[in-house]
């Protein structure tokens, strides 16, 4: 017995996707993970075209050097393109084998419920980027998060970064992991819960040190200073 994998029917009947995993077994979901893939490297490229996060190659710009801020450019479309491939794969490939080493769950049956992970962390960015193209201007923090409230009450750029991370999709992704895991894993409900949080946790707390880290000022010409 086969069924045919439909990414928004799977999404939103996950008991039915529960059980067919559970019964039959799955076709067409390689296409539905190199369709997710060629988006995420699309929303990557155009958030790069638009100039999201390349305010620094503004100046190279306005001092005339027109060639060099060229190649700038194309290779800050690049570098998108190759961390947007990065990001995806950290989450399908490397968040996935993660949770199957844990809670003894199918690699195949955790790799669906990734692929709902990275489409909905690639529909947050599309959201702030839409957001973001509409106002005309970028800030460093989601308007989804806890981010810009965070900014309100704490100086600390570290702790800011990190709540910045926390967002409505983080939330969401938890359910949706709690709920569909819970149904193949024999692990108590508490203890799988608790590892789904730490996990979002422990990604927030990399993502924000990185975020704080003075990488510019260590990198001259290509060299460490």
């Amino acid at each position: 017995m086969f069924f045919e994998f439909r990414f928004w029917k799977s999404f939103f009947n996950q008991n039915e996707l529960i059980e067919s995993l559970n019964n039959t077994t799955m076709r067409h979901f390689e296409k539905r993970v190199w369709l997710v893939a060629f988006l995420g490297i699309l929303l990557y490229a155009l958030q790069d075209i638009w100039g999201m996060h390349t305010e620094s190659l503004t100046a190279i710009f306005v001092n005339g050097y027109a060639d060099t801020y060229s190649i700038a450019r194309i290779a800050s479309l690049l570098g998108a393109i190759i961390w947007s491939i990065l990001f995806m794969a950290f989450h399908f490939f490397g968040i996935a084998f993660l949770y199957h080493k844990i809670t003894a769950v199918d690699l195949s049956k955790v790799a669906v419920l990734q692929l709902f992970v990275v489409a909905l962390l690639l529909m947050e960015k599309a959201l702030i980027f839409f957001i973001f193209a509409i106002v005309g201007y970028t800030t460093d923090y989601s308007l989804l998060s806890f981010g810009p409230l965070a900014a309100t009450y704490i100086n600390n750029e570290f702790f800011i970064y990190f709540f910045n991370q926390l967002t409505l999709i983080t939330a969401l992704i938890i359910a949706i992991q709690f709920r569909f895991l819970r149904a193949f894993t024999k692990m108590p409900a508490r203890n799988l819960l608790i590892i789904l949080i730490v996990v979002q946790i422990f990604l927030a707390l990399i993502s924000a040190t990185f975020s704080v880290l003075p990488l510019q000022t260590w990198f001259k010409g290509g060299e460490l200073s």
